[in-house]
């Protein structure tokens, strides 16, 4: 199974960096997880808010493919236990990949949102769009651990 994370901007946070990185690792074994970092739309006197979402939006669906599952993440999507979330990768797993989009510093454009296969949430507050980078990556080795029977997830 090929898993990919599409997400507008750099982190040079390096507790999330490096945190990204050991779960990347640690998945190799259950599957393939590419982080696609795209180009930063910045705010400025041109670029109102709609139109940053709007144009990170036109990025990152140069990165989505046809095939692939696409979840977009959102504060108000659907909220999995982790159990459900690991029945949700088992699904697809061997079936169809999965591309996990999250949006930049505001949020992603409303037709990315409505073309998404699933809106993901993760819970009610609200979270910084690279510190839900880490979370969700989290979350997916959990998921894996949990269908694989490793004693990670108690």
């Amino acid at each position: 199974m090929h898993i990919r994370i599409i997400c507008p901007g750099k982190t040079k946070q390096k507790f999330i960096t490096l945190g990204v990185a050991e779960y990347v690792k640690r998945l190799s074994s259950y599957c393939k997880l590419e982080i696609i970092e795209t180009a930063d739309v910045k705010l400025s006197s041109s670029n109102t808010i709609d139109i940053v979402k709007q144009k990170e939006s036109v990025i990152i669906r140069k990165h989505l493919k046809r095939d692939n599952y696409v979840v977009a993440l959102d504060e108000h999507g659907k909220q999995f236990t982790s159990e459900e979330f690991s029945g949700f990768i088992d699904k697809y797993r061997g079936k169809r990949n999965l591309d996990f989009v999250i949006g930049g510093v505001y949020g992603l454009a409303e037709d990315l949102r409505k073309d998404a296969d699933l809106l993901l949430g993760f819970s009610k507050m609200t979270f910084t769009h690279r510190m839900i980078r880490m979370l969700l990556v989290e979350q997916i080795y959990r998921g894996f651990c949990i269908l694989n029977g490793k004693k990670y997830h108690y």
